[in-house]
C-alpha cells in the first residue's frame, strides 16, 4: 500500500532532469532550463500559469532578469517516482527580500510535465 506522503531524500537523489533545470535556472541559462520541460508542460508561479514551450521560455527569461537573488536548496522530497518537491531559500532584491519556495515537480518521460512554485 502506498501512502503518497513525501519522504525526505538527499538533494543528490533528485532526478537528473530536476537537477538540470535547477542548475540552469540558477545560472540564468534559459536555453538549458527549457530543455527540462515537455512540449506541453505547465508552470505555475506567483499566481500565473504558463502553458507550453513558448510561454515557459518567456517565463524563464523574465524570471532570470526580473530580480537579483541567491538561492539555497534546503530540502528535497519524493512522493513517488513522478512527484518531487524541492524547497529553496531565496534572498534578494524582490519584495520581502527573503522567501522559502517549494517547487513541486511532476515528471513524464524523464522531463518536467508540471511545476508549481509556491511559498
Amino acid at each position: 500500500m502506498h501512502d503518497n506522503q513525501p519522504r525526505t531524500i538527499a538533494p543528490d537523489d533528485l532526478p537528473e532532469v530536476i537537477t538540470r533545470y535547477l542548475t540552469a535556472h540558477g545560472a540564468h541559462d534559459t536555453a538549458t532550463a527549457a530543455t527540462a520541460f515537455t512540449d506541453d508542460a505547465t508552470v505555475i508561479d506567483d499566481g500565473n500559469t504558463y502553458q507550453g514551450s513558448t510561454a515557459i521560455e518567456r517565463w524563464l527569461d523574465r524570471s532570470a532578469t526580473e530580480f537579483t537573488y541567491t538561492t539555497h536548496l534546503t530540502n528535497a522530497q519524493e512522493t513517488d517516482p513522478a512527484h518531487y518537491i524541492a524547497t529553496h531559500h531565496l534572498e534578494g532584491n524582490f519584495p520581502g527580500g527573503t522567501v522559502d519556495l517549494r517547487s513541486q515537480f511532476t515528471l513524464r518521460d524523464d522531463l518536467i510535465e508540471h511545476l508549481a512554485i509556491e511559498p
